[in-house]
């Protein structure tokens, strides 16, 4: 539900990512030429701009009753099998930066093995054969092939996959062999859109209904099977109190060196501004018209999350864009964090499961 999401970010020069020349790269130097291209990299805001923003916030910051807050919460996935029933697949555009921003998705790119050369080759060893037995536990557990992808040697997981707009895009641009996309939705309706797309292929992908809040429910793979785990656009949907107990079960599901995604919406977003008085549920949490919520971040919130699930910070940014409509002559200040954070390759003893 991100609408216009096509903003790409500068690498942050701490991580010693490169910087990518094709996006990120159209700086708003001179102010009076903001109306000359539709979108503007990295603007920084003013003290004023910032201090305008918390104001609004402030101003429609008075919650909702707290029966209409357990009203939204109890009917969140009606609100959302309405949306993607009303909306189908006409909402979402699909992500074009999507490889640029996470290689990790592309065909190229081994996440294991490029962590892997940060180790010694004796630790390396260790990593592998620890890989090893866990594929082969795997293996031998679900021999009654109920579980989809087993033999796989790549698997991505898109929790949140709305319509497949992230899937497909993997499906058609990723062709190694070895690959398989799980993929689910708090949304049966936007489960049955994904299966009944063209494109699906369930010798390599697998949908399945889920509902990330739930952490009891199971996931159809084992802990540590998972290469990348994506969440664009979703943990922000989610009741602020139940962010960390599933981020931290979805990081059991990685494996040794595997990587978690995070795309989201950052604090003070031109959607956040955007809210009247009488949409506030809690603190930097909204109602939308359609009953769906949203939750805007800020890095170090993320960082608590991500750190108390035993993850290690690979990337933590934020993409600060300014979008123009040159017909009405407005200016719209966008605020995405995009994270990467790791599992490590090896566990500390109290930790592993």
């Amino acid at each position: 539900k991100e609408g216009c999401e096509t903003g790409l970010i500068q690498s942050d020069s701490a991580t010693g990512d490169v910087k990518r020349p094709q996006f990120g790269t159209r700086f708003l130097t001179d102010p009076r030429q903001v109306f000359q291209h539709n979108a503007w990299d990295n603007v920084e805001w003013t003290e004023e701009q910032e201090a305008s923003a918390k104001k609004k916030v402030l101003e429609n910051s008075q919650p909702l009753p707290s029966e209409k807050q357990e009203e939204y919460d109890c009917r969140a996935n009606e609100y959302w099998n309405d949306f993607y029933t009303i909306h189908e697949n006409r909402f979402f555009k699909d992500r074009h930066w999507l490889f640029t921003e996470f290689p990790e998705l592309a065909p190229q790119c081994s996440l294991n093995h490029e962590s892997r050369l940060e180790v010694s080759d004796d630790s390396q060893k260790d990593g592998l054969d620890q890989e090893e037995q866990r594929r082969e536990a795997a293996a031998v557990s679900h021999t009654d092939g109920d579980i989809p992808g087993t033999s796989a040697t790549y698997r991505i997981l898109e929790v949140g996959c709305g319509v497949g707009n992230t899937v497909f895009p993997i499906l058609k641009t990723n062709n190694d062999p070895g690959l398989f996309v799980y993929c689910c939705d708090f949304s049966s309706t936007a489960v049955e859109l994904v299966k009944s797309n063209p494109e699906y292929d369930p010798e390599r992908c697998f949908a399945f209904v889920h509902d990330l809040s739930d952490v009891e429910a199971n996931y159809p793979v084992p802990d540590g099977t998972l290469d990348v785990i994506v969440l664009i656009f979703v943990l922000s949907a989610l009741h602020p109190d139940k962010m960390q107990a599933s981020i931290s079960r979805l990081a059991r599901l990685l494996k040794p060196g595997g990587v978690m995604l995070l795309r989201d919406y950052g604090r003070y977003d031109m959607a956040q501004l955007r809210f009247k008085k009488g949409r506030c549920l809690s603190e930097n949490f909204y109602v939308r018209g359609d009953g769906t919520r949203v939750y805007f971040f800020t890095q170090d919130e993320l960082h608590e999350m991500f750190t108390e699930a035993g993850l290690e910070k690979v990337q933590n940014l934020v993409d600060r864009r300014l979008q123009v409509n040159r017909g009405k002559q407005l200016t719209m200040y966008r605020v995405w964090i995009q994270c990467k954070y790791r599992k490590a390759l090896h566990q500390p003893a109290e930790t592993q499961g």
